[in-house]
């Protein structure tokens, strides 16, 4: 759908239309919310989590020492412990992205009211 296309109602569509306020995606309350969910839940849980993981691995490498799976196990672990690495960066990254962003629209929606509460109009002078 084009920006100046309508619903099939007839109703323009879009954050900025009317009623289309919750459309727009997230409020920067939404987005506290997603990073702290990050910080106390995703980060923590897959930290765990891949420690057992790497941990049965390298105890089935163990027990297995002298067979050729052995040696495959202990290549996996390595490419275990690179993902996971990967992956908490990427957290991270999405955390510390919720964060700023959701205080930019806050910083950019009080900029825009100082704007525009700044601006003449001609009806101003009637």
């Amino acid at each position: 759908m084009a920006w100046d296309e309508s619903s099939a109602d007839g109703i323009p569509v879009g954050p900025l239309a009317p009623g289309g306020g919750d459309l727009f995606g997230s409020s920067p309350a939404e987005m506290k919310a997603a990073a702290n969910d990050i910080e106390t839940e995703l980060e923590p849980d897959t930290k765990r989590d891949s420690g057992k993981a790497k941990e049965s691995t390298n105890t089935a490498a163990r027990t297995l020492d002298g067979w050729e799976t052995a040696s495959g196990l202990k290549k996996v672990v390595g490419t275990w412990d690179q993902q996971v690495r990967v992956l908490m960066g990427r957290l991270s990254a999405e955390k510390a992205n919720l964060r700023s962003a959701s205080g930019e629209f806050s910083r950019i929606d009080v900029g825009t009211g100082d704007e525009l509460r700044g601006v003449r109009s001609y009806f101003d002078e009637l």
